[in-house]
């Protein structure tokens, strides 16, 4: 196939959890030839790691301006700006952009597109031209096995009560711990399944879009999630292609060793001994209340142990505001905090990280495991229950015990946190972490993936040619 003829449009759904995959994927495929047009606003686009010169020619940001929503605040592209009760008019604006792509496929009409579930309208529009698309999820094939296929999707055969998605489901066939906390399960319940202010649930857009879409793709491999995979495929009755984890790579990545206060990150690190540092994140997205930050904070006080802590501040709050009195004073030998921007891969990449403490988003799991980190897990939204209960199931990572009320306390945290970096019953946790990097980090293996989804969609363009040809005679 002439990959550099090849065009693939990208279409993530305005999530930095989501546009940073469609991001590496199409670096990924930028490196092969492949021409990208990533579709966001220019906010997002702005707000994106900058692209590798030599990848550059290959990959467009094309910047479309959302429509204005009642409800919808100014300026707020993605849901990292909002609250999560605002988050339906972000997803009513991003459907008010069937005309301009509609437009844009005229325009310039590429081979494939990859899109995100959000955007459940994309099938119906591909087929006007003849454009065969491909649904990219960012989530893990056990997230998405646990949503389960479009039939259930869209209308609960075999789960209707909130108690139903507290186990794993019934067509999964073979052991699994996959499912949400009781405390959580009625929330998913409520939130998945019921329309918003657009008419349709997220549900309803997954169905949608598995029923549409050509084939599935998504950012896992064989070698973490095969059974889950396969299943998938049954359940789908499509063609599913795992893409790789997509890890960063050493060739993508900003030798950047400074956060944005200036102050020496790496430094301090320097001065700790190897594997003995607790690593804690909760991404950009969860914005985590004030009487939470200060549970943990005094979890990783009673730890003991040294601990680097990107926390982003969810009110703006000073210091003195955000943290418990005497805080800093109390963990200054042993403990940083930053509340601002910090090169997270670099910081899992030093050698005197042991271990991660955080929310179990997948893009998360990939990068940390990918330095063979032991996980310490505290999902709090949307799949990282699921994403943390696979981690349990394959050994890797410890979840923090929760109250019934889903609500956690500083004594389950720093009882997790000792056992995981220096417990002996964290031994073998810590050695089965280890051995996982051999996959997460495996840059040939991960390309192989890339390698098999080109070929595929090259076959795939070609197949459609066929057919659509045969037809006209």
């Amino acid at each position: 196939m002439a990959s550099k003829q090849f065009h693939v449009m990208m279409f993530p759904w305005m999530a930095f959890g989501h546009m940073i995959p469609f991001l590496e994927l199409s670096k990924q495929l930028a490196a092969k030839g492949i021409r990208i047009s990533f579709i966001s606003t220019q906010r997002n686009v702005q707000r994106l790691p900058s692209i590798p010169s030599d990848l550059a020619e290959n990959i467009k940001f094309v910047e479309l301006s959302l429509s204005s929503v009642d409800g919808l605040p100014e300026n707020c592209d993605a849901t990292v700006d909002l609250q999560g009760e605002q988050i339906p008019y972000l997803k009513k604006a991003c459907d008010g952009l069937k005309i301009p792509i509609e437009r844009l496929i005229h325009k310039d009409t590429p081979h494939i597109i990859l899109f995100d579930f959000i955007h459940c309208w994309i099938p119906e529009t591909a087929a006007k031209f003849g454009v065969p698309c491909a649904f990219f999820s960012a989530f893990s094939a056990s997230a998405l096995t646990f949503a389960g296929p479009p039939a259930e999707l869209k209308s609960l055969n075999k789960r209707n009560k909130a108690e139903d998605f507290s186990v794993p489901p019934i067509w999964v066939p073979f052991p699994s711990l996959v499912s949400y906390r009781p405390d959580q399960a009625a929330g998913y319940l409520q939130h998945f399944y019921s329309p918003d202010i657009t008419g349709m649930s997220t549900s309803q857009r997954m169905a949608t879009t598995l029923e549409g879409c050509d084939f599935i793709s998504l950012r896992s491999c064989r070698e973490v999630e095969g059974e889950y995979l396969s299943l998938l495929e049954e359940l789908l009755r499509k063609p599913v292609l795992p893409v790789g984890l997509l890890p960063p790579s050493p060739r993508f990545r900003k030798n950047n060793h400074i956060d944005s206060n200036g102050s020496t990150t790496f430094n301090w690190l320097d001065k700790q001994r190897p594997k003995s540092v607790v690593f804690v994140g909760f991404g950009t997205e969860y914005k985590m209340p004030v009487e939470q930050v200060h549970e943990l904070a005094y979890g990783l006080e009673l730890s003991k142990l040294p601990f680097m802590w990107i926390l982003r501040n969810p009110e703006g709050l000073s210091s003195s505001e955000l943290f418990p009195s005497g805080f800093f004073d109390r963990i200054c030998d042993r403990g940083m905090v930053s509340l601002d921007w910090a090169p997270q891969v670099e910081i899992l990449a030093h050698p005197a990280i042991g271990g991660c403490l955080f929310h179990a988003g997948w893009g998360s799991i990939i990068e940390s495991l990918g330095f063979g980190h032991p996980q310490i897990l505290m999902p709090m939204v949307a799949d990282q229950n699921l994403n943390a209960k696979l981690l349990v199931e394959k050994g890797i990572g410890l979840e923090v015990r929760r109250n019934t009320d889903g609500s956690f306390d500083r004594d389950a945290i720093a009882e997790s946190t000792r056992l995981v970096i220096e417990g002996k019953e964290g031994e073998a946790l810590r050695l089965k972490a280890a051995q996982m990097q051999g996959i997460f980090a495996n840059q040939e293996l991960h390309e192989n993936y890339i390698n098999n989804l080109i070929h595929f969609m090259g076959s795939y363009k070609k197949k459609k040619l066929s057919s659509n040809t045969n037809g006209r005679c």
